[in-house]
């Protein structure tokens, strides 16, 4: 204890340097670039190879529904929490997810290096939307195990900011580096020598540290009788809870299964419109899979604060039926209970934060090739440089600076300056849509536009690495923040699912809000919709203020791990 005490009262980057030195830190990295690879492979790296083998453009915009996954994966995440692997169980509650999940998408991609994309297209297909669903389950352990894990030195602060560096490592070493290695070799090539890294990275995952180890982490067995103590919620609310929620759920889960399932095997004619279903469906997922557990959840907290409804006496669980029902109410119901009860109405201000703070970008980001190469007429060469290699490099200095800001200055005055400057940036692009005069100008006189003619590029070519520098600085910075504020929020006991729900709102807002950004990019044009992204942002900064204030008079640490689930 006296070691972490002593790390608390080091500057920034000596609690960096000592978070550093832990062995859990180094694993942070490396699942970090587990979660990266198959990500850049499977929905960004995939499509170049099957341009090359000439699929067609409506095949590959069905392949590009396997990104679903990612997007309602919370929708599986209470089985990440309860669920035990035969056998490989021994590993830890994280650990024999994550290594089964990563030696899996090793397998899937050496096993894709073997197969014809036209010639055996179904199967290709197959083994991609298998990899997709092992690629979101290993986030969902990833960001439980990091939560899990964190302590005074190896804080949860630095833990994320190394998980987003490990992350976006992954995407350079998957995309430029991948169509470099293509280019030189061959796709099967690629993919293979893809393939043994996540098999050596799933293999080195052994080793890692067992989130079971720290302490507070929940034992099933107590909780389970904890919950027919006297003073709890009577088995036949809480059943009835629980027939309401996971109904909700169940039919959310059906629904996006059968989509892919129709989408993936129909013919071309036949197929589903998936533009269709993100804008009907997905608001109805949210409302059945977030809104009304929420309610529910809610009305559950009132009534057991009110001493309604509560057991006079311990009532022991008589029949597996029973026990079933007690161990689906603790995976489903119970995260929910524990960030209300936890929350109150704040829950709202919550919400609405992760609701906002990254739509910026997220929605932005699927016009950027567009813009680049449509509206500024840049070559994609000029784009690759300044985009992917210049642009990671960018981002990378970002996280590190927002790691040392939050050891530095705080969690929350990094998370609401980096929401303000991940919106101001936007106006770099607001600027080059208008022509680019003042970041011409910055680029100039900064000695930048010299810089860039040293390396053979233009004056051109530097007014977009600089406008890409300055937006992927400001994005690395808000994206160590936010995904720390997250990890802060929720509990070691219920992280799977409280995590991967917060997530995968912020996934769906974004996928949601594409549409209408689309047609107002046909009406009004590039600038006027950079003002709006800008106006988004701002939006974010008020919420993280408040947010801020409502911290701050609770009187918790910013440093402190995250809260143990409430029981009581």
């Amino acid at each position: 204890m006296a070691a972490a005490d002593t790390a608390n009262t080091k500057p920034g980057w000596r609690k960096v340097l000592t978070a550093l030195g832990q062995a859990k830190t180094a694993y942070m990295l490396l699942f970090g670039f587990a979660a990266g690879l198959p990500y850049a492979l499977l929905l960004g790296t995939l499509y170049a190879w099957l341009s090359d083998a000439e699929v067609d453009l409506e095949t590959m915009g069905v392949f590009s529904l396997i990104g679903l996954a990612y997007a309602f994966k919370f929708l599986w995440s209470p089985a990440l929490d309860r669920l035990n692997i035969p056998v490989l169980r021994k590993l830890g509650k994280r650990k024999q997810w994550i290594v089964t999940a990563q030696v899996l998408l090793g397998a899937i991609l050496v096993i894709l290096s073997m197969l014809d994309p036209v010639g055996q297209l179904g199967w290709f297909s197959l083994l991609a939307g298998i990899g997709a669903f092992a690629s979101a389950t290993q986030d969902v352990v990833i960001d439980a195990w990091r939560v899990d894990v964190a302590d005074e030195v190896a804080t949860i602060d630095i833990l994320s900011t190394v998980y987003q560096m490990g992350y976006r490592i992954a995407a350079l070493v998957g995309g430029a580096l991948a169509l470099f290695l293509a280019e030189r070799t061959d796709w099967p090539t690629v993919y293979l020598t893809m393939g043994a890294i996540m098999l050596l990275v799933g293999l080195s995952g052994l080793w890692a540290p067992d989130a079971n180890a720290r302490k507070g982490a929940v034992d099933t067995s107590d909780e389970l009788g904890f919950l027919r103590q006297p003073g709890q919620i009577a088995p036949r609310i809480r059943m009835w809870a629980l027939i309401v929620v996971g109904a909700l759920w169940a039919w959310a889960l059906a629904t996006v299964g059968v989509f892919m399932v129709q989408s993936l095997a129909s013919t071309p004619e036949a197929r589903p419109d998936s533009v269709a279903f993100i804008s009907t469906m997905g608001p109805l997922i949210v409302v059945a899979t977030v809104v009304i557990p929420a309610l529910v959840a809610a009305w559950l907290v009132r009534t057991e604060r009110r001493g309604e409804y509560l057991l006079a006496e311990e009532a022991p669980a008589q029949s597996g039926a029973d026990r079933l029902v007690d161990h689906l109410y603790r995976a489903l119901v119970l995260p929910l209970t524990d960030f209300v009860g936890r929350m109150g109405w704040a829950l709202i201000i919550v919400l609405a934060l992760v609701l906002t703070y990254r739509i910026t970008d997220a929605i932005w980001g699927s016009f950027a090739y567009p813009f680049y190469l449509g509206e500024l007429q840049y070559t994609k060469d000029e784009v690759a440089v300044a985009s992917k290699f210049f642009g990671v490099g960018a981002l990378l200095i970002g996280l590190a600076l927002g790691g040392y800001l939050l050891t530095s200055i705080g969690r929350m005055l990094t998370l609401t300056l980096g929401a303000f400057l991940a919106a101001i940036t936007n106006l770099l692009y607001a600027d080059l849509a208008r022509g680019g005069a003042v970041v011409q100008t910055v680029s100039d006189v900064s000695g930048f536009s010299w810089l860039v003619a040293q390396m053979g590029g233009d004056g051109r070519l530097a007014k977009l690495m600089m406008a890409i520098a300055g937006e992927n600085i400001a994005v690395g910075i808000a994206g160590a923040a936010f995904v720390a504020y997250l990890s802060s929020i929720v509990s070691r006991g219920y992280s799977a699912v409280q995590y991967a729900l917060l997530s995968s709102l912020t996934l769906l807002v974004g996928t949601l809000g594409r549409g209408a950004l689309g047609q107002m990019i046909e009406e009004r044009g590039y600038f006027d919709v950079f003002l709006l992204t800008t106006a988004i942002g701002m939006f974010a900064v008020v919420l993280c203020i408040i947010e801020w204030i409502r911290i701050a008079r609770n009187g918790r640490s910013q440093n402190a791990p995250p809260p143990e689930p409430a029981l009581a």
